[in-house]
Parts: C-alpha cells; structure tokens; sequence
C-alpha cells in the first residue's frame, strides 16, 4: 500500500532531535537525514532541535534503495591472549586474507637464543626479537581474516614495546611441545608440526610457511632484510619476491637515495626449506651485530614496521594467487 501524507506525519516528543525521530519511525538517519532537514526547514531550531509537540513530515520511504542496500555485520573482535593483555583484543578489519592459511616460526628459542648482539652493556637475542616481529606479523594477518598458527608459542611474552626483550628460554612447539636442545631434533620438530597442519589443511590452496631470522656476521658489516626460497618452487620465490619488492617500494619511500640491497636467493640445504611441504619464505631481519641493524631490531616501531612490511608483501601475493 502506498504511503499517504497524513502517514508521514508525526509529533515530536520532549528531548527528540532528528535522528531519534528518525529511529523512532524505524527510518536509517544515514538514508533519510538530509531529505528530513529539507521538507522540514521551516519548522526546524538551531542545532537542528525539534520542538515538542509540533508535526514534521517524514520522507518518503526508499522502498527499492533499503531493499538493494548491502547489509554491513559489525566487524567481530576477537580474543588472542598469546599477544598479551595490550594487544589481546583483534578487530577483524576486513576478509582480504580470507581463506588463507599461514604457519609463522621464529628462529631459535627455548634453551637456543641464537645469534646474539651487544647493545652498550645489554645483549639482544635473536629469539627474542624474531618472536616479537613473528607476533606483530601474525597479528597484522589475523586482522585481514587470514587463519595463522604460531609453531614457536611463548604464552607470557606478548607483543613487547621495549627496547631490550628479556631473554628466557620457555618457548614451546606447536600445539605445546618442550623443545629439544639438540639442533637437529629442533627443527624436525617444527617441520613435522607445519607438515601435519599443512595435510589437515590440505583442501585449502592457499597455505604459506614465513620463518624469521637475524642473521650474525662476525665482520659486524649492515645488511638489509634478504630472502631465501626452496631452489624449485616458483611458488615460494613468487612469494619471496612479493615482500622484497614491497620492501624495496618502502625505502624508496621512506630513504629515498639509500640504495636497498636486501636480495631474493634460493636455498637447497636448510632444515626448514629442505623439509617442510607448504611453499615458504626464509627471512632474515639484519646483522644482530651491527649498530644499524641494531635500531631496525631495538625500537618497536621499527619492529612493527618490518611487520608491516612482510604483511603487506603476503597481501600482493595472496591477491595475484587469486588472479
């Protein structure tokens, strides 16, 4: 039945604005706001105050409009405590990573704390700060919808803002395994998780492996952010390539004049590449050991944006992947 005028007629009540009248009558402000002040100018205070007890005409219904308009559900906000208790709560902010599957392991931990660098009279440990950027990565993935599993868990730790990260040696594998001391051993630990998750997975097409590292060289020499890939997949070189250009993109932004010589090779003989079945990435953040490489590791906000960076790489991938 069409509407009639005297439909659209309606009393303020004591307090009512236009927006709550608006709601009131089941009407979207978002929709009807703007056409509300229009045919009601006359009759409307400063502020857009309403006055009690006088009669406004409502719009006419956007029958068609409201029946097309997408439905928006609230975005959900969901709960890791692995991050720690400042950065726990997730806000899914879109579903651009959605359907892909991301298995993340940090270098080293538990009685390993790998390569290790002096900061004045404090040490850096690789663990520690590969943890750190593992979690900021993990947490930047989730955001987009994306399914992640952290193969090396520290419960206590959580995403950290200070410059010095304490050193322990309680991380576990995946889903809660003491790691070995013996080096061998570790890594077969973390290749048979990532390889049992991947087949429980293995209906999904996209799933990526990202194992993050600092490197050490002993000539204390600057390196910039380099990559490894398996020797004969392209899936993993397209991969390594994605996040190397973006990085490349970011100093040319950001130290536009500083030439970026952070590389894409392929490896054969490590562990993680040799052994593990999901096509991967091999990342290594910097020299532990050199001054420069040091405040790309020891400030949060560069540690987040390394993050940043990697994720945004994955992003490019993951959209071409869909091609």
């Amino acid at each position: 039945m069409a509407q009639t005028i005297d439909d659209r007629i309606v009393v303020a009540q004591i307090g009512e604005g236009i927006i709550s009248i608006l709601q009131r009558n089941e009407m979207n402000p978002t929709l009807y706001l703007r056409e509300f002040i229009e045919i009601n100018k006359e009759k409307i205070g400063k502020d857009s105050l309403l006055y009690a007890g006088n009669t406004y005409l409502l719009p006419e219904l956007k029958t068609e409009k409201i029946k097309n308009e997408p439905v928006k559900e609230p975005n959900p906000t969901l709960i890791y405590p692995i991050f720690g208790k400042k950065y726990e709560q997730i806000f899914i902010k879109d579903k651009s990573l959605e359907g892909a599957v991301f298995y993340l392991v940090s270098g080293h931990g538990g009685p390993d704390p790998g390569a290790i660098g002096s900061y004045g009279s404090a040490l850096l440990s690789e663990d520690e700060y590969s943890y750190d950027v593992t979690l900021r990565l993990a947490k930047n993935l989730i955001e987009r919808s994306a399914e992640v599993y952290m193969i090396v868990i520290d419960e206590d730790d959580g995403i950290r803002n200070d410059n010095i990260l304490f050193m322990d040696k309680d991380e576990q594998t995946f889903p809660n395994l003491i790691i070995p001391i013996n080096q061998r051993a570790r890594l077969k630990q973390r290749a048979d998780a990532v390889n049992e998750l991947y087949m429980k997975n293995i209906s999904k097409p996209y799933q990526r492996l990202i194992t993050i590292h600092i490197d050490s060289r002993s000539d204390g020499g600057n390196i910039d952010v380099f990559f490894y890939h398996h020797h004969r997949s392209k899936t993993g070189k397209k991969l390594a390539n994605n996040i190397h250009q973006t990085f490349r993109s970011k100093y040319e932004r950001h130290q536009p004049g500083r030439k970026y010589d952070g590389s894409v090779s392929s490896r054969s003989g490590l562990y993680m590449i040799k052994n593990t079945l999901p096509p991967m990435v091999y990342i290594e953040l910097g020299n532990i050991r050199n001054d420069r490489d040091q405040r790309r590791l020891v400030l949060s906000d560069n540690r987040q944006a390394l993050a940043n960076w990697i994720s945004e790489g994955i992003l490019k991938d993951y959209s071409e992947s869909k091609n």
